[in-house]
Order: C-alpha cells, then sequence, then structure tokens
C-alpha cells in the first residue's frame, strides 16, 4: 500500500487558476485565456451539462496521448520541488532529456541536470515516496530519470494498485474500488454526490489559437462544513477544444484529512495537437500528503515537453 498513498491523488488537469497551497509555484507558463462576457447557449438548442459530463467519463484520449509519444522524439523538461513545514524550498531536482523511440526501443540522452538541498536518504534514493511514485505513474511513456526501473512496485498487489491509480487519472468521475476512505468519494457525477456541486462552462482560447470551452465543477461554497470535510474532490475543470469537443486539458484540486492520511492536492495536465495526434505537453503538480507514523512529504512537480518529432 506504501506505494498506492504518494500518487493516489493525482489526475489530469489545465490550469488557469491560482494555485491552493500558498508557496512557490514553477508553473509560470499561461496558456488560457478566458472570454469574460462569452455566453455558451445551452438547452435544446445549444450545450447542455450532461453532454460535457458524458465526455469525461466515456473519454479515452488523454490515456491514449502518453501511449502516442512513444512513435516520437521530444525533449523534457522536469523540474521537482520540494518544501519543508514552513513552505519553504529545501530540495531541487532538474532534467531536459532527449527521448528518442526507434526501432531498437527506447532511449534517453540526458541534456542538463542539476539536484540541490536534502534529497537523499542514507541508501541513496530520494527521501519523498512522492518522487518515486512520480517515476512509476509514468514511466510507461517515458523515463524521467528520476528514479530507476528497479525501484517500481512489481506485479501482483503493486499491479493492482497501478490499475486503481489509472481509473483515477485517466478517468475520473468513476468509483476507485479497494482503496481505503476514498472508493465512494470520486464518483462526484453519481446522483448523490451531484447535489454537493455548480456545474458552469464558460468560451476561450487556448495558446491563443484554439477555441474551447471550460468546464468546472466546483464544491458548492454554502454546504456545511461537515459536508464540505468529507468531499475529497474540490473542483474538476476540464478544457474542450470547441470544434471537436476533444478534451485537451483537466486540472483536479482534491483535500481530504482523515484517520488514514491527510492530503492537499492539485494537478494540471495540458495537451496539444502534433499531425494527427494529441499529445502532452505540460504536466504540474502541487501537494502536500501525511501519513501516520511517516514524514509528512511537500512537493511540486512541473514536466515540459516540447520539439516532438515523428519517427
Amino acid at each position: 500500500m506504501r506505494f498506492l498513498l504518494p500518487f493516489i491523488f493525482l489526475t489530469f488537469s489545465l490550469q488557469a487558476f491560482s494555485q491552493a497551497i500558498p508557496r512557490f509555484n514553477p508553473d509560470t507558463v499561461l496558456t488560457m485565456k478566458m472570454d469574460k462576457d462569452a455566453v455558451v447557449k445551452v438547452g435544446k438548442a445549444g450545450l447542455d451539462i450532461e453532454d460535457f459530463i458524458h465526455e469525461i467519463v466515456t473519454d479515452t484520449s488523454f490515456y491514449e496521448a502518453f501511449h502516442n509519444m512513444k512513435k516520437y522524439q521530444f525533449v523534457a523538461e522536469n523540474r521537482v520541488y520540494t518544501y519543508d513545514k514552513k513552505n519553504k524550498v529545501d530540495g531541487s531536482i532538474y532534467r531536459k532529456i532527449l527521448h528518442k523511440n526507434d526501432g531498437a526501443g527506447h532511449h534517453m540522452r540526458i541534456l542538463e541536470q542539476k539536484d540541490g538541498g536534502n534529497l537523499y536518504r542514507r541508501n541513496g534514493k530520494y527521501d519523498l515516496y512522492t518522487v518515486e511514485m512520480f517515476d512509476y505513474i509514468f514511466m510507461n511513456a517515458y523515463n524521467s530519470d528520476f528514479a530507476s526501473e528497479s525501484d517500481a512496485p512489481g506485479e501482483g498487489k503493486n499491479e493492482s494498485y497501478k490499475d486503481k491509480l489509472k481509473t483515477l487519472i485517466f478517468a475520473p468521475g468513476r468509483p476507485i474500488k479497494g482503496v481505503p476512505f476514498i472508493s465512494n468519494k470520486t464518483e462526484i457525477f453519481s446522483a448523490n454526490m451531484r447535489q454537493n456541486y455548480n456545474y458552469t462552462f464558460q468560451k476561450g482560447m487556448y495558446l491563443d489559437s484554439i477555441p474551447v470551452y471550460r468546464f468546472k465543477v466546483l464544491m458548492k461554497p454554502d454546504l456545511s462544513n461537515w459536508t464540505k470535510d468529507g468531499i475529497m474532490i474540490k473542483e474538476l475543470t476540464t478544457i474542450f477544444d470547441q470544434r471537436n469537443f476533444q478534451i485537451l486539458g483537466r486540472y483536479i484540486d482534491m483535500k481530504l484529512d482523515n484517520m488514514a492520511f491527510d492530503f492537499d492536492v492539485q494537478m494540471n495536465i495540458e495537451m496539444s495537437y502534433f499531425g494527427q495526434d494529441l499529445l502532452p505537453t505540460k504536466i504540474s503538480y502541487q501537494g502536500n500528503w501525511d501519513i501516520p507514523f511517516k514524514k509528512e512529504e511537500r512537493a511540486s512537480f512541473l514536466v515540459l515537453h516540447k520539439n516532438y518529432k515523428l519517427e
């Protein structure tokens, strides 16, 4: 279970919003501009909330996008920051990596690297399981050089955890069975959960050229404190291409405090078109999590992908 907890709180999103944790934010790349006065027509002659929800729960494009990366050469810039209890940076990792995928398999060449601060345990591994888990989540698509293959969980029980993580990451809104205290909290589009959220959508522009809809699912502010404390997903925002309803990004804000663990996490992912393929271009994460009898972990990530070239 140790490998599941740090990153069971991950999912993908596009962030055009202020971050919830007040500390250094490595993600300063702004890609979204919303139209303040734009009105989205709803009802029989326009879009409906159910249209957006259906696309979210049935979408497979995010999963496919990471598989599509295997056909490309690209450059990844990976940044990780760790924080002390006062949210001051106490460690950092930087890697600039050229990834090549040809007939002989995947090859990786480190173009630039730099580590600093308090990062390692005595055995030479990174001090945070969050960092190790980050590598595990994405290593099927690429190796970020934050951990080796031998450090990743193997088959059996950990393999079932992997499936649960994939469900949360690639299919938000579905139940996650087998995870204590969380299983029924991810199903935010169920009849029981819908009453706790407001649903809004708005027009905007992505990368100055792609017209988009922003569909926001936000916890109602007037709920009782007891109800708020029991809601894990505080916000789920999804970006849709207006032209084809393709999902281009997601932002998620999750927070929960119970006897098993305490976490506060925001994450976003953005996609872009490269030829006929949709590929990830930016992933960012801010999160704290605390499990009894283990060291509290505070970290942020920023991953930028660029220079995609079909091989």
